[in-house]
């Protein structure tokens, strides 16, 4: 119960934290921040990764306690269940829509079962905040499940050490997660490339205009749920300065009508004769 309630007070706080951190994400830029405020989110992740640090610390050092003087006896069996029981409901409730969120953000279509393998494989590409969350919450109903059957056991056997192991085995998962969440959070302070299926579907769409012969080079990268597309396109020979600007606007106001691209610079020349532009990932 100690494991459940700090887990659940690094929850609340965590989700304060996001909360805000995700309205502040959302700013249109100024002039004095040009780029924006998406990558304030990671630095509220990183707080929260901090909070969850020291509660898993703490979760620890009771799982050790418990181990080296395990409880003589139990109280409060039946509320200590309801708790538990209304927690595994809640958690599992938001476990199951964050995980439908990442589903939502990768842009893949999966129902049922299906959108939880899914979310697994597609989870870097979600947002930092649905990350924190599907994370959190991911182990949030493990360590209700962990405490529903350590209440169980101790209550009706004379194994009291699963008390201890249960806090302890909490603890671990909550480290699991700061730690997993903090090198994605820090990885995406840095900046990050966008995964290779998207730059594909981004270099599709430049394709689709019959007078793109190649692009020349191309830099996509992932600012929470956003790219931000860098790229110089090769055209047909012979196009007019005004022709080819034309054919550039249309590409980029292309690609920003997909939502999950925040801004495009594209830059043009003329085709070289060499083929730049490699779909294959084994030979980039």
């Amino acid at each position: 119960m100690f494991a459940s309630t700090m887990h659940s007070i690094a929850d609340a706080v965590n989700q304060t934290f996001v909360f805000a951190g995700s309205v502040l994400a959302e700013k249109k830029p100024t002039r004095r921040f040009p780029t924006g405020f998406g990558r304030v989110i990671n630095l509220f992740c990183m707080v929260a990764v901090i909070v969850v640090t020291v509660m898993a610390y703490e979760t620890i050092l009771e799982g050790f306690h418990l181990l080296a003087h395990p409880s003589a006896e139990s109280h409060g069996f039946w509320l200590n269940l309801i708790v538990l029981l209304l927690s595994v409901a809640v958690d599992g409730f938001v476990l199951i829509k964050a995980t439908k969120e990442i589903v939502h953000e990768a842009r893949i279509e999966a129902k049922g079962l299906a959108i939880f393998p899914v979310a697994f494989k597609n989870v870097g590409r979600a947002a930092p905040p649905t990350r924190l969350v599907f994370f959190e919450d991911l182990v949030a109903t493990t360590g209700a499940l962990l405490a529903l059957l350590a209440v169980i056991v101790t209550s009706m056997t004379s194994f009291k050490l699963l008390d201890g192991i249960s806090t302890l085995l909490i603890g671990l998962l909550m480290i699991g997660v700061a730690f997993k969440v903090g090198y994605d959070n820090m990885v995406g302070l840095i900046g990050v490339s966008a995964p290779r299926d998207v730059e594909e579907k981004i270099a599709k769409i430049i394709f689709e205009n019959t007078y793109v012969t190649d692009i020349y080079q191309m830099r996509v990268l992932q600012e929470g749920r956003y790219y931000h597309v860098e790229g110089l396109i090769e055209l047909r020979p012979g196009l007019t300065l005004a022709d080819a600007d034309d054919i550039k606007f249309k590409i980029r106001d292309t690609l920003l009508k997909e939502s999950e691209i925040a801004d495009v610079t594209i830059g043009i020349i003329e085709d070289n004769g060499v083929r730049n532009w490699n779909p294959d990932p084994v030979n980039v």
